[in-house]
């Protein structure tokens, strides 16, 4: 979710599912220990539980970039061993990772000795076209006996040559039951599915929420593209915690837009995360093309975001009447 998941598209998503841990998008260590540190790591504290998810293959400088992020505040430090990008590959870590499962293991105590918040793995269940399952069990008992006991599995191979990642996220098929075999054989480790869910019923239906073997699922592109996912994933998971209407939601986006715009943010950068608020909802295309609008964000006024709510409201009135 690199470029996808920043301070403003998780407070967006904040308000729609106040119970559900949020992650960064992936932030690669040079970012953060040489580069504007601030810029990658604030965050609204609003959003927590929040976990920091890192990119890197040295244990001294994730050890370093981890209690950075403890210091800033997050409740979680991820590793991220499943991003196949090519831009990943060059520096040798995401998915690059799982073929070194003992530096995988080093890294992770190395940041546990830094921390005192979990630390947690994000990976594939295999490299290129191995599908064994021999190859993530090893890499997963590796890497729990050093001390991590938190595995967010992504059920499909990374294929690091021949595929681009959003090849990468429909062309190796989905295998379910390889997290749950993992559950099976680590039955001390929490196993969080990832990967292709998109229907809160049945992503509900992989943990024992939904009487599955599980303990969590993560969702992706699809919160992002449809993020009312998230509300109906809430009111499952914790049926006593109010969910913000749209209009709610709405009015705090545009409060929160005001603040940021005050601080030198555009609009923009606020306004692209909320494009599939209303998406299968009537006036949902008007309200895209308003908040995608070049000359409309132009005046980098955050009042554009109530005027596309009205239009979004107005196409509900005349539907109820």
């Amino acid at each position: 979710m690199i470029d996808w998941t920043d301070r403003h598209c998780r407070f967006f998503h904040r308000l729609l599912s106040p119970h559900a841990r949020l992650y960064t998008e992936m932030i690669a260590t040079g970012a953060i220990l040489y580069g504007d540190a601030a810029r990658h790591l604030d965050f609204d504290r609003a959003e927590h539980p929040v976990a920091l998810q890192l990119g890197g293959n040295e244990p001294d400088a994730l050890a370093r970039a981890a209690r950075a992020g403890q210091d800033r505040g997050y409740d979680e430090i991820n590793l991220n061993c499943g991003c196949p990008s090519d831009r990943v590959q060059k520096g040798a870590f995401g998915a690059c990772l799982m073929s070194t499962p003992a530096l995988v293991a080093d890294c992770v105590k190395a940041m546990r000795d830094a921390v005192g918040v979990p630390v947690t793995v994000k990976h594939r269940i295999g490299l290129d076209y191995d599908e064994s399952y021999g190859f993530v069990r090893d890499f997963v008992g590796t890497v729990h006996a050093a001390g991590c006991d938190v595995f967010i599995v992504h059920a499909r191979n990374a294929v690091l040559k021949g595929l681009s990642p959003k090849e990468n996220r429909e062309i190796p098929p989905l295998r379910y039951d390889v997290a749950r075999q993992l559950k099976r054989d680590f039955p001390q480790a929490l196993i969080v599915l990832n990967g292709g869910l998109a229907d809160a019923r049945d992503a509900l239906a992989h943990i024992g929420h939904g009487g599955g073997d599980l303990d969590g699922v993560m969702l992706g592109r699809e919160a992002y593209h449809r993020p009312r996912v998230l509300s109906e994933l809430s009111r499952q998971l914790w049926p006593d915690a109010p969910i913000p209407d749209d209009e709610t939601v709405v009015r705090a986006m545009m409060d929160y837009a005001g603040d940021q715009v005050a601080r030198g943010v555009p609009l923009r950068a606020v306004a692209r995360h909320m494009l599939g608020l209303f998406n299968t909802q009537g006036g949902a295309r008007r309200w895209r093309q308003m908040l995608s609008d070049s000359r409309l964000l132009a005046a980098n006024d955050p009042a554009l975001i109530n005027t596309a709510w009205q239009v979004v409201a107005g196409a509900a009135e005349r539907r109820a009447a």
